[in-house]
């Protein structure tokens, strides 16, 4: 897999919950670190999302955003 994203996280997917349209998939990486990403149904059921199964977070944004209070 060749990808042009320069953020590729290898995990495992901790938890997948799945709503009326989209699924929250939780992927835990090394370290302990959570990443949760907000796909399609559809999607997740393509790739066959279940929990201990390893997948790749996959990152690819122009800005991130830093708030504070």
């Amino acid at each position: 897999m060749k990808l042009s994203a320069r953020n590729i996280l290898k995990g495992k997917v901790k938890k997948v919950t799945t709503g009326a349209v989209n699924s929250e998939a939780v992927i835990s990486l090394p370290g302990g670190t959570d990443v949760v990403s907000i796909i399609t149904k559809s999607s997740a059921k393509t790739l066959g999302l279940k929990k201990g199964k390893a997948v790749y977070a996959v990152i690819k944004a122009s800005n991130v955003m830093i708030g504070v209070d």
